[in-house]
């Protein structure tokens, strides 16, 4: 989000898997963060960086408050739900030790001394590391699984555990049930020692290979998350990642990274990146050795952390990086190849605008209908800022994909929305801007109380036909923004489940710009700050309650663990005064007839009961806590999940044909692995069924659509009301949003 031009205003985004591809320095021989030294300590650098922070959060926060004892008690609290959230690794013995620090926190971070916060972190790293052996060991005993015992595996609320003989009992069920996993699933107790060894001398290795930023992120972030849910720091590695992924885009070889056993793996190769070009890089390739230049010392990089693979192999564009292959159809002892690439700027696609048709049939009449989906509110801030006329952008996008899709003869448009988590409130605004006239589109609220209403200035629409926006629980931020401007106007259907409830405004502050350094190189990191609230037009606001949908489709259970209104230190609802806006169109109109169709058809439709049962069967198993560790209570409790999930598998069959989507050599039940310990051709093949499986609740918003375009196509007059500006605007003669001039978000 961009309020002021110096400064980019960004909601919280998540990067699921590491892109290879930005500073990498020369290599030496014996890089690398292949074990850590304990005790780990801050450095200076951090010490600076934890105070400033502070300056930041007690006087420019949008809920600022003072860091005190108060404040250190809920530091200390959220530091451990961080480290130990289940309560497994420290005892009450350790707590009591730790008590006196409680109030202390706030006097490490103004005296920059954080000797208290790394104490714990290294005595969680001992912990963890003493955990895992004792779990080695007990592997050697086997278990005895004819006793009637349980096991909680659900331990956020329990307390912690007791003493050291109440920990070992503890870990000794939890071992005992990663073994019985494995044993329902078939293997051999040789086989589940070997696997389970392996898992856990594997956690111990990454456990070691944590290092002081480490241990800073998770204090610094204790202190962020203390004074609201979405304010964070982030590290300089951290920042670069969030940077990526606003931008979509980073300079690299193009491949996505991935750690499995002591290797790096190549998950996935970007089309038309260089690895992709050269020919010589394939999904699963292991990389064991890499270059910087033409004729640099090979640095081995087996056993590291992927992070320190991802920065040797980022660089700065047109430079020269060389890399070690075992080639993913080689053994272990395979001949390895050499490949040298020169990194290219690289787009991260995955993560952008798409578009597809969906063609719904009623009787004997087909409509077209097309769908875009949009991951993020995405955009390259730097770009856009030095006038790059093509720089990446959410709204550019989107406004390409409806030209193609009105080329195509669509009748109707879904945005969705889905899992959405925010992004960019400029791409908000102006995406909102496609779908409207002119007028008012989010009210931002600082600090100081003083409101500031954004909007559309440009004349014309790229898309002024049936709109329906799909949204869900996962759907946050610049995604209700768009939403509620959506449904306010009344220019388009919500459909789907009530949103998260985001309703705040974060500010990207980089601490290296106000530190006293003269270094070049990042070392500060930055902070994720909450500085305003954002509201409707119509007065309200998105925290908490989110945008309920017009129709609304089942929920999927998660809302009690997902959400805003599951964190304790959420901003209150509020409101302000309205926006000067007048709604485009009136959706009541037919609102109630499309409900009332949508219900007929639900009522009568396989593959919505179908998910339905599925929901349900999905939420009864979240609710389970606990698990026994009686061998014959566990074999019968799994022939009864087999006997359901063979029957939602011939439901699946019967209705479109597949297993839904579930590949048919993969099995239906708990495998007892980890996801690293799979196949990564098992794993690629399963999430390709999944994403190619029948999707019941956007074949019923198109068909919503469907139903609408036939009420308007029946009635003028009713077209002249639910249409925008009484349908005077033609889908066929819109203006190009993407050549309006960029415009600084007022």
């Amino acid at each position: 989000m961009t309020l002021r031009p110096s400064l980019a205003l960004l909601l919280a985004l998540v990067l699921p898997v590491a892109h290879a591809q930005a500073q990498a320095p020369a290599a030496h021989e014996d890089e690398g963060r292949k074990s850590s030294t304990l005790p780990l300590e801050a450095t200076p650098n951090q010490a600076d960086a934890a105070q400033l922070s502070a300056r930041f959060l007690t006087r420019f926060h949008y809920d600022a408050k003072p860091l005190d004892d108060v404040m250190s008690a809920k530091i200390y609290k959220a530091y451990f739900d961080m480290l130990d959230g289940e309560k497994v690794f420290f005892t009450q013995a350790d707590m009591a030790r730790f008590e006196p620090l409680k109030t202390k926190f706030d006097d490490a971070i103004w005296n920059k001394d954080l000797s208290g916060p790394f104490s714990i972190f290294n005595l969680y790293v001992q912990r963890a590391i003493d955990r895992m052996n004792y779990a080695r060991e007990l592997l050697k005993k086997g278990f005895d699984f004819s006793k009637d015992e349980s096991y909680d595996f659900d331990r956020k609320n329990a307390a912690w555990p007791a003493d050291q003989a109440a920990l070992d009992d503890l870990w000794r069920k939890r071992t005992k049930n990663d073994w019985l996993r494995l044993k329902l699933a078939g293997k051999s107790d040789e086989e589940i020692r070997k696997t389970l060894d392996k898992r856990y001398s594997g956690y111990i290795e990454r456990v070691r290979q944590l290092d002081g930023e480490d241990a800073f992120q998770t204090f610094m972030n204790a202190y962020a998350e203390t004074t609201d849910p979405h304010t964070d720091y982030l590290g300089p590695r951290a920042a670069q990642n969030f940077d990526i992924a606003m931008k979509l885009s980073l300079e690299g070889i193009g491949a996505v990274l991935q750690a499995r056993d002591e290797y790096t793996q190549i998950r996935e190769v970007v089309p038309g990146g260089p690895a992709d070009k050269s020919g010589k890089v394939h999904v699963g390739d292991r990389i064991v050795a890499i270059g910087q230049g033409t004729q640099g010392p090979m640095t081995d990089v087996i056993g590291w952390r992927l992070d320190d693979v991802v920065d040797k192999i980022r660089g700065k564009k047109d430079t020269t990086v060389r890399l070690e292959i075992l080639p993913a159809d080689a053994g272990l002892d395979g001949k390895h190849e050499l490949v040298t690439l020169v990194r290219k700027k690289v787009s991260i696609e995955e993560q952008a605008a798409k578009k597809k048709i969906i063609e719904v049939k009623d009787g004997d009449v087909t409509r077209k209908i097309g769908i875009i989906d949009l991951p993020t509110f995405y955009s390259d801030f730097g770009a856009r800022r030095e006038g790059d006329k093509n720089f990446k952008s959410a709204t550019r996008d989107v406004a390409k994909l409806l030209g193609e899709l009105k080329a195509a003869g669509v009748q109707g448009v879904v945005m969705d929305l889905r899992n959405n988590g925010g992004g960019s409130l400029a791409e908000a605004n102006e995406l909102t801007g496609l779908f409207i006239d002119q007028g008012p589109v989010v009210q931002v609220r600082d600090a100081r109380g003083q409101v500031e209403v954004q909007g559309d200035d440009e004349p014309g629409m790229a898309w002024s036909g049936p709109l329906a926006v799909l949204v869900n629980r996962g759907s946050a931020s610049a995604s209700e923004i768009f939403s509620a401007a959506i449904q306010d106007y009344g220019r388009g259907l919500i459909v789907g489940e009530p949103t998260f409830g985001k309703g705040t405004v974060q500010n990207l502050v980089d601490l290296d710009r106000f530190a006293q350094g003269d270094s070049e190189k990042p070392q500060y990191g930055e902070l994720k700050m909450t500085i305003a609230e954002f509201f409707r037009i119509n007065g309200g606001s998105t925290q908490l309650k989110g945008v309920t949908p017009d129709i609304l489709f089942p929920k999927n259970g998660d809302e009690k663990d997902f959400g805003e209104s599951t964190y304790d230190n959420a901003l209150p609802w509020t409101q302000i005064q309205p926006a000067p806006y007048g709604k485009v169109a009136d959706l009541a109109a037919y609102l109630p007839q499309l409900k009332a169709m949508h219900d007929a058809r639900i009522a009568k439709s396989p593959a919505w009961q179908l998910m339905l049962d599925e929901l349900a069967q999905y939420k009864k198993m979240r609710a389970q806590t606990t698990v026994s560790l009686n061998l014959a209570a566990r074999q019968a409790e799994r022939k009864r999940q087999d006997a359901i999930q063979a029957a939602f598998r011939a439901r699946h069959k019967a209705i479109d044909g597949t297993d839904g989507g579930l590949a048919a050599d993969e099995p239906t039940l708990d495998d007892g692995l980890n996801a690293n310990e799979r196949s990564l051709k098992a794993e690629l093949k399963q999430e390709k069924e999944a994403k190619s499986a029948r999707d019941p609740e956007l074949q019923e918003t198109a068909h919503i659509l469907f139903d609408a375009i036939g009420l308007i196509k029946a009635n003028p007059k009713l077209a002249a009301e639910v249409l925008p500006y009484g349908g005077k605007f033609s889908t066929t003669a819109a203006v190009t949003p993407a050549e309006k001039p960029a415009t600084q978000p007022r």
